[in-house]
């Protein structure tokens, strides 16, 4: 078995006891995923196979998207549901005032990571030095939000489309955000919506997953490795020459090829994730199919 699987992880699952699940399912292969979800979030989880393990970095480098629930007049040790109370505000933003801050969180942003994460600090994990009680600063990082829409808002609570880069806590933009409207505030429910090429509205339950277990309709939930890799430029090589790229030989190829990561195809299938040099093609992985 070599592809994706879509995966709609439901709440309170970890997303390496989901990739568990998957794994048991398809005769234990190798398996990865790209991109952890919270236990407490929802949504797309897209789970490589196979060879397709081999290109997870390509969907770990891609832009995310994210349903956010903002609670308004809590903050919360952990900037989600699961933490302590650390402090209330009577502030509850209006749509008027949610919508006009927006904008201040669209674009390059630097942001600190919250204490409960799994960033590591001099080795240990910050999320196991924050349980133990003590003081974790985190440095901030460059991260990009290409987009932060107000879907709706209540006396209480807002809920957002946020379409961002790799590497952005939602929990510290909910934070953020929440201090520059004049309150308090932490992300009370989260949803995953796209992970690169993939959408949710392709994903699968893993209880539909477990119907289709005893049934030759299981494969067809798998999708080509391929599919992952729908922004990267392929080139088609002839028979020759993807022998030589799948023994690990550099190739001859048209000058005309911008130099960059190529996905190399030939009339068998995929051969390899290349690197195009000055008219060459170096492999980088090449898959076993």
């Amino acid at each position: 078995m070599n592809g994706w699987i879509l995966l709609d992880k439901p709440k309170g699952l970890s997303s390496a006891a989901a990739v568990g699940n998957v794994r048991r399912l398809f005769d234990r292969v190798k398996a990865g995923h790209g991109g952890t979800l919270d236990p407490l979030a929802t949504g797309l989880l897209p789970i490589a196979l196979g060879e397709a393990t081999k290109v997870i970095g390509y969907i770990l480098d891609g832009t995310k998207g994210y349903r956010a629930t903002v609670r308004w007049g809590e903050s919360r040790d952990t900037d989600d549901a699961e933490g302590a109370v650390t402090a209330t505000s009577v502030v509850r933003p209006d749509r008027a005032a949610i919508a006009a801050a927006l904008g201040g969180f669209v674009g390059p942003l630097t942001q600190r990571p919250p204490a409960y994460s799994a960033l590591k600090v001099g080795g240990r994990r910050a999320y196991a030095l924050a349980r133990a009680g003590e003081t974790v600063v985190l440095k901030s990082r460059e991260i990009e939000v290409f987009s932060l829409d107000l879907v709706e808002n209540d006396a209480d609570s807002a809920v957002l489309d946020v379409l961002c880069s790799k590497g952005t806590y939602i929990r510290a933009l909910v934070r953020d955000l929440a201090e520059a409207l004049g309150t308090v505030g932490y992300l009370g429910d989260l949803r995953r919506t796209r992970a690169g090429p993939f959408t949710d509205s392709q994903a699968i339950s893993l209880a539909c997953l477990e119907g289709l277990s005893h049934s030759a309709r299981l494969a067809e939930a798998l999708l080509p490795l391929e599919t992952a890799l729908d922004d990267i430029p392929a080139l088609a090589l002839n028979g020759e020459a993807a022998a030589k790229l799948r023994h690990g030989q550099w190739i001859d190829v048209s000058a005309e090829l911008r130099d960059g990561i190529v996905f190399a195809t030939s009339d068998s299938g995929p051969v390899a994730m290349a690197r195009a040099i000055d008219g060459t093609l170096k492999p980088l992985r090449v898959f076993n199919l």
